[in-house]
């Protein structure tokens, strides 16, 4: 039988936009499928902000286990061989933040979605924060319209719903428990902003965080309804540059 190498989901609640640690960043490509992995950085949901894009580099070519690239949309350069070529060659696709909405209509439009869950199903390991998390989800919380409101869309690869900045933003938490609880959002997985959580073939493998405090929850209606939520804190890894911390 040939080999079905396993498919890798990260949700990141930080990394190179937020951190200067490297933690969280340093904590993905530990998880790549070879010591130096190809990381290509979607900046699609933020309209390939340069500012951004640039970021990503300068974190990513300083780091002695990668090779690091971008890859734009809104001035695409290369035919729908060459994309798909691309795309498949990486060991990690990075997506940035920015608006979900616009960001998986853009990716339908040029057919990365597909491209995308060809990649995953090869054994690619596809991760983002924020907008860059929601867009794995059958649904997610988002501002991409405004004001916080459900969105039930995604690329369907991770079962369920996705908030991020579950701690940091006002009104993220209540608005996700109240969208769970009535059934606009299915059962999901919320990351404060520090943390990260990897899925293995759609299970949950771990979950990390760098902030003491800081918790990815599990956020689902209760059985007995009436709009009533249960949530529970996922235990995390404390990810630190020293082995007691």
């Amino acid at each position: 039988m040939p080999h079905v190498p396993p498919r890798r989901l990260a949700l990141l609640g930080g990394g190179f936009s937020t951190e200067d640690d490297g933690l969280i960043d340093d904590w993905l490509l530990g998880h790549a499928r070879t010591p130096r992995p190809k990381v290509c950085f979607l900046p699609t949901a933020s309209g390939d902000a340069p500012a951004y894009a640039e970021r990503f580099l300068t974190a990513f070519r300083t780091h002695p286990s990668c090779t690091p690239c971008v890859l734009p949309l809104f001035r695409r350069t290369v035919d729908d061989e060459a994309l798909r070529a691309h795309l498949l060659a990486q060991d990690v696709v990075y997506v940035g933040g920015g608006n979900t909405a616009n960001l998986l209509a853009v990716w339908r439009v040029h057919g990365v979605d597909r491209l995308l869950r060809e990649a995953y199903d090869r054994g690619t390991l596809l991760c983002g924060i924020s907008a860059g998390a929601n867009c794995w989800a059958e649904a997610s919380h988002t501002d991409s319209f405004g004001p916080l409101t459900s969105l039930p869309d995604g690329l369907g690869l991770l079962p369920g719903s996705v908030c991020p900045h579950y701690d940091s933003e006002p009104g993220r938490r209540s608005s996700y428990r109240s969208a769970v609880g009535g059934g606009a959002l299915p059962a999901g997985w919320a990351l404060a902003d520090g943390t990260g959580i990897l899925f293995t073939d759609g299970s949950l493998t771990e979950a990390v965080t760098r902030a003491p405090g800081a918790h990815v929850y599990r956020v689902q209606a209760d059985d007995g309804g009436g709009g009533v939520v249960q949530e529970r804190a996922l235990p995390c890894r404390r990810l630190s540059r020293t082995p007691d911390a």
